[in-house]
């Protein structure tokens, strides 16, 4: 078994080195900081803490509690809420927590469809079905690449859902929510906005507000635009004891036992830096998304929402019908060192062949790259699939390209870790 594990480590060691060499561009994965990573494989990865801070099944909890109330000021510090919890262990557990918490088996819950960006976890594959609820459809408007606010409220008041989920996995703008908000306030619906691809762009206010502008409750992942471990966390703005204690009963023990110890602790670290340089990594983030966007609009590929400037967030969405379809061109981009996924756009109907790519910039912005670093790639995507180069030659060019690139950015320097991550909690180190 000496060689199973060698095998193993190999495998990992050469997914690692695959990485370094390659731009990643999945919208839906980041890096952790060193100072998070540190803490991913300490101790607390060995121990369990059912229950809240100070209200344990378990012994031994004394830091573990210390750690978490970090977490939770920094939390609720960040996103400027009244409610969190970091007790689900993913987005999705996260939203399995919403749903048994405010959903009843065979309830309608308004949500959009797959094929207008929505993540599989609203579907009836997903937790949507595992709750046993019925999914009610938004229309959506492809004019401005979201849901249509006016038919969305006509929606809500026919099936009068006393949950609305309002979130996306290809995320390009933001929800109407303003307008959608007296709908909900009507009808005695609670709104559920899904921030998993988002989160980071919220917290450095580059994107929309969703607490401010009509929703109760947000769920999220937390290793996408806010750049922290697979965890997950929900977050509430409300004076309603029994919806915070619903919640609450829901993540423990109704998702969770454990809630994994070390990606919490991580996840502390990650809200500190969101605090010390969040806006700047937001600000950035979506910048390199609107200058990759139009590096490829430029040189022919189709972007979506040309006419609205492409994206307000971390994403853009390339439909490559001409350059042979989205599953095609995603595994050729794959084996030329450009990482992205195959993607459903509007009008598709197979989530196996869609016609799109997804693309995130979540991963370069946070190794340093900026807007020409941007264009350089539109430029390796046209010289892979528009001019002709060899795959091999172009792998070479994306492998120097990153070469430049391997620090990891917006984060705390050696030797001022402990001290600034007390002092944004309010702590004397």
């Amino acid at each position: 078994m000496a060689g199973t594990v060698r095998s193993l480590r190999n495998a990992v060691r050469a997914h690692s080195a695959r990485f370094e060499s390659a731009i990643p561009l999945i919208a839906s994965e980041n890096l952790l900081s060193p100072y998070a990573k540190e803490l991913m494989v300490s101790d607390f990865h060995s121990r369990y803490a059912e229950g809240k801070p100070g209200e344990r099944y378990y012994e031994g909890n004394e830091q573990v509690d210390e750690v978490e109330r970090m977490c939770l000021d920094l939390a609720r510090r960040v996103f400027r809420c009244s409610f969190a919890d970091v007790r689900p262990i993913s987005g999705t557990v996260a939203n399995l927590a919403v749903l048994k918490a405010l959903a009843e088996p065979g309830a309608p819950v308004g949500t959009s469809r797959l094929a207008d960006g929505a993540h599989i976890s609203s579907a009836s594959f997903g937790a949507f079905g595992l709750r046993g609820v019925k999914p009610v459809y938004y229309p959506w408007d492809p004019a401005k690449m979201t849901i249509d606010a006016a038919g969305t409220c006509k929606v809500l008041k026919e099936a009068r859902p006393k949950l609305a989920l309002f979130g996306l996995s290809l995320f390009l703008f933001p929800m109407p929510l303003q307008e959608i908000a007296p709908t909900l306030e009507e009808i005695g619906a609670v709104g559920w906005y899904d921030a998993a691809h988002v989160l980071g762009l919220i917290a450095g206010g580059e994107f929309q507000d969703p607490l401010r502008e009509g929703v109760s409750v947000i769920s999220a992942s937390t290793h996408k635009t806010l750049p922290g471990p697979q965890h997950g966390i929900l977050l509430g703005e409300t004076k309603d004891p029994d919806l915070v204690k619903k919640l609450e009963s829901a993540a423990f023990p109704g998702v969770t036992s454990n809630h994994h110890l070390h990606t919490m602790a991580a996840l502390a670290v990650a809200l500190a830096e969101q605090v010390a340089f969040g806006a700047a990594y937001a600000h950035q983030t979506v910048r390199n998304a609107q200058a990759l966007a139009e590096g490829l609009h430029k040189r022919g590929f189709d972007v979506l929402a040309a006419d609205l400037g492409f994206t307000r967030s971390h994403t853009i969405a390339v439909r490559m019908a001409k350059e042979g379809g989205g599953e095609a061109v995603a595994k050729k981009m794959a084996d030329a060192g450009l990482i992205a996924n195959k993607n459903l756009l509007p009008g598709d109907t197979s989530p196996k062949h869609p016609s799109g790519v997804r693309l995130g910039t979540p991963e370069v912005t946070r190794v340093g790259m900026t807007e020409p670093d941007m264009d350089r790639i539109a430029e390796l995507f046209d010289d892979l699939l528009h001019k002709g180069r060899s795959v091999e030659t172009v792998k070479a060019d994306a492998a120097r390209l990153k070469a430049d690139h391997t620090t990891i950015q917006y984060c705390f320097a050696a030797g001022e870790a402990a001290y600034r991550y007390y002092e944004l909690v309010g702590r004397d180190p």
